[in-house]
């Protein structure tokens, strides 16, 4: 497939109608998550100044934007469907894209599980739909967002646009309540404190910069769907910076507005910073304040790894690498097949628990998937000089290393602090080999 393909549709029966601002949606939509309501508390025990604290956030967007570049030069080069999977096949083959796009797609699919629950959860809170249990309100709404897949790419992409912006706009509407806030009083307490609140020394300090990389996690999105974005060269690149720049923006203001209301102090150990913070300013309207957001942003969530997953089993069918059969498209442009397989996938683990193994183990996975791409970008000058780069990363190849060496330096420290579940990840890794073998069989067979 090239940029060639009529702007209707890409030559693979994807139709090309999605554009900047949807892949900023998913940029911004990926990246913001319950993730900076609870961060601040783990960096306040290592850090209690609140200029460094800001430096460190500012920093973090500046780290994941480097270490996007070789991501983006790879997803510009290799305009497919299927993020990791794509990009992989094509550096390395079969095999290893094989390997990327299984544990990429199982990551989502656990992922899926585990946010759909909460959300049931959020919900209960709210006080609504009480007679049903979590599993069912994560049913309805992993069931909700597959069916917003179905129906068109416009309606989908559009759905995870308006919502990315009401996400937004509430972190944004939580700091401007904050900054307009009096400081809490000396004697205020979180009404939750982490276990590790005594954690101090070097280790907080690591564990600070570790927590603030990784709410900055999810970045990687807009590759997934570059057979559909229109003028894929230069939007997924667009798309990824700005979006990171967007979000390190939010990302600060908040912070601000955070220790405007809380000493760094206070917010040392708590389990939802930006919640006790609001508690101060709003009271008990501040809990539920927290709350509907959680419920808006996990469903943003859910809703955009539909999408991405789904798009994953698209391009194994469309390549041979899973039967053709989810490789199938509706006149919408919605890979049904592949959407249907991802709901129903996710639903079982939201029924089962199951779910809770995969998120236990797939840390090494969502960090693996990326240094993957890191690495592809790397093979890829040398060994595709000539494939059409719209965007080149630049300070080859030090700046790529430098990727590459924070994706791996990431995993060699979750593997560190859990080497049970790392066992368990490197298992479920090579599970699907016996059925790879049998597809490329049935394939030399015809």
């Amino acid at each position: 497939m090239t940029d060639a393909a009529p702007p209707h549709a890409s030559a693979s029966g994807l139709r090309r109608v999605l554009g900047i601002v949807f892949g900023l949606a998913v940029v911004v939509g990926g990246i913001i998550g319950s993730g900076i309501m609870r961060a601040p508390g783990v960096v306040a025990l290592g850090v209690h100044s609140v200029p460094l604290t800001l430096l460190l956030w500012a920093v973090g967007g500046g780290v994941a934007m480097l270490t996007a570049m070789p991501l983006v030069e790879a997803g510009a080069s290799v305009p497919r469907a299927g993020g990791s999977y794509a990009i992989a096949t094509r550096a390395f083959g079969p095999t290893v894209g094989f390997i990327a796009g299984w544990i990429t797609w199982l990551q989502y699919t656990g992922s899926n599980a585990f946010i759909a629950v909460v959300f049931g959860e959020y919900v209960h809170r709210l006080g609504f739909l009480t007679g049903l249990s979590n599993a069912a309100l994560a049913a309805l709404l992993i069931g909700a967002c597959s069916l917003l897949n179905l129906s068109a790419t416009k309606v989908s992409g559009g759905s995870q646009s308006v919502a990315s912006a009401l996400k937004g706009a509430a972190f944004i509407a939580v700091a401007v309540i904050l900054l307009a806030s009096p400081r809490a009083p000396a004697s205020f307490h979180p009404a939750s404190v982490s276990a590790v609140g005594a954690a101090g020394g070097a280790a907080a300090v690591i564990m600070a910069v570790r927590v603030i990389y990784q709410t900055y996690a999810g970045w990687d999105g807009a590759i997934y769907f570059s057979e559909e974005v229109h003028d894929p060269g230069r939007n997924v690149a667009r798309a990824t910076f700005s979006g990171i720049a967007l979000v390190t923006a939010v990302y600060l203001l908040v912070n601000v507005a955070l220790f405007h209301v809380l000493s760094p102090a206070q917010v040392a150990g708590s389990q939802l910073a930006v919640g006790d913070a609001l508690h101060v300013s709003l009271g008990a309207a501040g809990d539920v304040t927290v709350t509907a957001i959680g419920v808006l942003s996990l469903a943003a969530i859910v809703n955009l790894q539909v999408m991405a997953s789904s798009r994953i089993m698209y391009r194994m069918g469309a390549d041979h690498m899973l039967p053709r059969v989810f490789a199938a498209v509706s006149r919408g442009g919605s890979p049904f097949v592949a959407v249907l397989a991802v709901a129903v996938v996710s639903a079982l683990l939201a029924g089962s628990g199951s779910y809770e193994t995969i998120v236990r183990i797939y840390a090494p996975w969502s960090i693996g998937s990326i240094l993957m791409i890191c690495l592809s970008s790397i093979a890829l000058r040398f060994t595709a000089p000539d494939l059409p780069r719209p965007y080149k990363a630049p300070l080859f190849p030090a700046l790529s290393i430098f990727a590459a060496l924070v994706q791996a330096g990431l995993i060699a420290v979750v593997v560190t602090d859990d080497p049970h579940s790392a066992i368990w990840s490197v298992l479920v890794l090579l599970a699907p080999a016996p059925v790879f073998l049998a597809l490329r069989l049935l394939r030399r067979a015809h």
